[in-house]
């Protein structure tokens, strides 16, 4: 909300501009692409030990990523001081496309960037994927034999009797 007043040269108080931001300001910034066979989430996370200020986990397809930012300023007392650096905690859950290797997942952090890699399988890894519909009873390759239709009803639109059927009795 703030960028679009700032792109059109209206300057916002303090107070106001962190109203405004809301919970946004308490979103962990990412980024997200596929790259050979892996899902990359990179997020900015400047002055932090991973070691300590990380938590990343797993629950079933949700990645959720935690950091914790302290305040370690030497300047506050200094006249004039002003500071935008964002503080506290930050998080972001990132919803990820089932099924992934969870084992191989990885994590790392270089030049104030978490990056975590996750593995995807061959299924996820190959994007949409073509489901065949059956006709009938529900077993994939049955004929009309399985069909609900009275013997000799044609189907809906007179449709060739190997084509899609979407028809009732």
């Amino acid at each position: 909300m703030t960028n679009i007043f700032r792109r059109a040269g209206v300057d916002i108080p303090e107070p106001f501009r962190r109203f405004l931001e809301g919970d946004l300001d308490a979103w962990l910034r990412v980024e997200e692409y596929r790259e050979a066979g892996s899902l990359v989430v990179k997020a900015e996370a400047p002055g932090i030990d991973p070691d300590n200020d990380v938590d990343i986990t797993l629950t079933g397809s949700q990645l959720q990523i935690t950091v914790r930012r302290e305040e370690k300023s030497e300047h506050k007392d200094k006249e004039g001081y002003r500071s935008e650096f964002r503080f506290g905690t930050f998080s972001r859950t990132v919803s990820l496309p089932a099924p992934v290797n969870q084992e191989d997942i990885r994590a790392s952090y270089t030049d104030g960037v978490l990056e975590v890699r996750v593995p995807l399988t061959e299924e996820s890894a190959a994007g949409a994927q073509k489901i065949r519909v059956s006709r009938g009873a529900g077993t994939a390759g049955a004929g009309t034999e399985g069909s609900s239709r009275p013997a000799g009803t044609p189907q809906m639109g007179g449709q060739d009797p190997d084509g899609p059927s979407f028809g009732g009795p």
